[in-house]
């Protein structure tokens, strides 16, 4: 659920950046003489306008964003220091999960043999650590996708200009993006041929100026589609509780 959550957040807000900048565009390109700024907006040191893409392009193109968003320089950079600012709460996560294995495996070994209060004190204590455990994880989840998102829309908000100049200068009438597959996205079927996903990252990463990360010597690069490591750590399974033998 989380994960497709974000995917929207990302999608709604890359096209409402497109939006913006096409507007913002046409309403330049509408004025061919518009006047001076005031000095108020001169002061604000406001970006220019992008350019606008010119009319009639009929190429169709299609672009996986969310991949996009992974594979520039920048993502890759931020990402892996998201996930190496993690492994903490990670390593934390996984030792109250071994905490409560180590106490239910107690539990189930040997709770026949403890008397009524013992048993009862060690079937609270698991349930009290695990109640706590979910919490944590949930919460070190909800952390971890924001700070993800954060990152994504920092990049998104640079890359949709971007992206609205790269249709104009290629003659693209209409690019798709293809983050979601079939049937929750709208392109049942795609050509590699058509994919600019590639070429918006490379012109990304020209601009941006950030270099590509540097790993040790055969050390693999993440996947583009990769996501950094939120927390993984899963929820102790609950177990049966021992049945009290009869008196």
């Amino acid at each position: 659920m989380t994960s497709k959550l974000a995917r929207v957040m990302l999608a709604s807000a890359f096209l409402i950046s497109i939006a913006a900048t096409a507007q913002t565009g046409s309403a330049s390109a509408a004025d061919p003489m518009p006047s001076a700024p005031s000095a108020s907006a001169a002061g604000a040191g406001a970006a220019p306008a992008p350019a606008t893409p010119p009319a009639g392009g009929t190429r169709v193109g299609t672009i996986n964003v969310e991949q996009a968003i992974f594979a520039t320089n920048e993502g890759q950079r931020d990402f892996e220091a998201l996930s190496k600012k993690l492994e903490p709460k990670q390593t934390e996560l996984k030792n109250q999960s071994d905490e409560i294995e180590s106490l239910k495996k107690q539990l189930n070994n040997q709770g026949e043999k403890l008397n009524d209060e013992t048993r009862g004190t060690l079937v609270k204590q698991v349930e009290q650590k695990q109640k706590s455990f979910e919490r944590a994880m949930q919460d070190a989840r909800d952390d971890a996708q924001n700070q993800q998102n954060e990152i994504a829309q920092r990049i998104l908000q640079k890359m949709a200009p971007m992206l609205v100049k790269y249709a104009g200068d290629n003659g693209y009438g209409v690019i798709i993006d293809t983050s979601n597959p079939w049937p929750n996205g709208p392109v049942l079927w795609a050509g590699s041929a058509i994919d600019i996903t590639k070429s918006v990252v490379d012109a990304y990463n020209a601009q941006s100026g950030v270099p590509a990360p540097v790993r040790p010597a055969g050390a693999k690069p993440a996947t583009p589609t990769a996501r950094p490591g939120a927390p993984t750590a899963k929820p102790a399974t609950p177990q049966a509780k021992p049945q009290t033998p009869p008196k």
